[in-house]
Parts: C-alpha cells; structure tokens; sequence
C-alpha cells in the first residue's frame, strides 16, 4: 500500500496540515497511523465529512 504524509494529503484535500494531523488523532482517516512524529495516510483515502457543516 502507499502512503502520503500530512502536508500532502492537506494539499490535496484543500485543508490545513494541523487539520489533517487532528483528524488522524481522532481516527476519522481510516487506515491513517503514526511512525514516530509523521503520520502515514493511505493515498486512496478520501477526505472525511466536515462535521460541523449541516446537511439538509
């Protein structure tokens, strides 16, 4: 499987690295894990809903 760092999946999702760092911490990037200070994303991920926008 492949991997991208955080400041690129931020570049490619429009967001922030810190956002994507927290969204990690809070495990709503599914196959997203730590080694050492860097957090690994699946390239194939897709960008997690943005709880705080409503839906109608």
């Amino acid at each position: 499987m492949e991997y991208m760092s955080a400041p690129q999946a931020a570049e490619k999702w429009g967001i922030s690295e810190r956002r994507v760092q927290i969204l990690c911490k809070e495990n709503r990037i599914p196959g997203a894990s730590k080694l050492g200070y860097m957090w690994l994303i699946p390239k194939d991920a897709e960008k997690p809903v943005d709880g705080r926008l409503k839906r109608t």
